[in-house]
């Protein structure tokens, strides 16, 4: 006979019991998603370097120093404010030839953990190419990354109203 069959009803419940406990455990020993903040220092730090060859060293003093360049060559670059999102900040700097959007770059984007990343790394160059295609604002969001798109696209349209367009 097997050995939780009716003869035994105290192993069961001492099994059942032990299950339960195990569960219960393994769910509380689940980690939260991280703080926003923490991706907002390491993605600006690693994204501020690689601009700053082109660009001034802040963001306020990048929008003033390109604007005196409008005069003379029609290139603009300017920062959209950071949008937080719930699952992290999202802030654009789009890049202005007479007129016309030539570049749109994310400055800050949530990358806390893998699954950050890999949603970032397939929206944003979707995001890009649709907002120079659009030559606006009025893009559509990325299937899988709504919050990241929603941002996006309430940066990119700080920035092209602050460019006066």
């Amino acid at each position: 006979m097997h050995a939780l069959k009716k003869h035994r009803p105290l192993r069961r419940v001492t099994l059942a019991a032990a299950t339960t406990v195990t569960g219960f455990v393994l769910l509380l020993s689940l980690k939260p998603h991280t703080a926003p903040t923490v991706a907002q220092a390491t993605s600006s730090a690693g994204q501020s370097q690689s601009q700053s060859p082109s660009s001034g060293s802040t963001s306020g003093s990048s929008s003033e120093g390109s604007s005196g360049s409008t005069k003379s060559t029609g290139t603009k670059t300017v920062t959209g404010d950071t949008v937080q999102t719930r699952w992290g900040p999202v802030q654009v700097r789009v890049t202005l030839k007479n007129g016309k959007i030539t570049d749109v770059t994310a400055v800050s984007y949530p990358s806390d953990n893998p699954r950050d990343q890999e949603i970032n790394s397939y929206a944003l160059p979707q995001l890009r190419r649709e907002a120079l295609a659009a030559q606006s604002a009025r893009i559509d969001s990325v299937s899988g990354a709504t919050y990241t798109s929603d941002g996006y696209r309430q940066s990119l349209q700080s920035a092209l109203d602050s460019a006066g367009l």
